[in-house]
């Protein structure tokens, strides 16, 4: 069983920017976030590939945050550029067991999850 510690998340004013991390507790395969508002569904943000040559973009966020991660420290990362309001959610660190080469926008086709972060922008 992989643990998934997210980490970074807080309260900032919009226009500034933040990286959030998200810690394995062993090998994984693909890794995403996701991010959930109040009273809103969970939503694909991005997803990475464990070599780290592939990611995927949700296209709300494109131009503004950038995924990547560090296979040496079981770490992704997840900066995110110019936020607004809008992007006020919990954002949860999701990966898939270690054979789960693909990235998928769909929150099923992830096995493992963390307990999430809470970013707060605001005005």
């Amino acid at each position: 069983q992989v643990q998934l510690v997210e980490s970074g998340g807080g309260l900032v004013q919009a226009g500034n920017s933040l990286r959030l991390s998200c810690a394995a507790s062993g090998r994984t395969g693909a890794m995403g976030w996701f991010r959930q508002g109040a009273g809103k569904e969970r939503e694909f943000v991005a997803a990475i590939r464990r070599s780290g040559g592939f990611t995927v973009l949700a296209d709300s966020v494109k131009g503004r945050f950038t995924i990547s991660r560090d296979n040496a420290k079981n770490t992704i990362y997840l900066e995110i550029h110019i936020l607004r309001p809008d992007d006020t959610a919990v954002y949860y660190c999701a990966a898939r067991n270690p054979n789960g080469w693909s990235v998928y926008t769909t929150p099923e086709a992830y096995e493992y999850w963390g307990q999430g972060t809470q970013v707060t922008v605001s005005s």
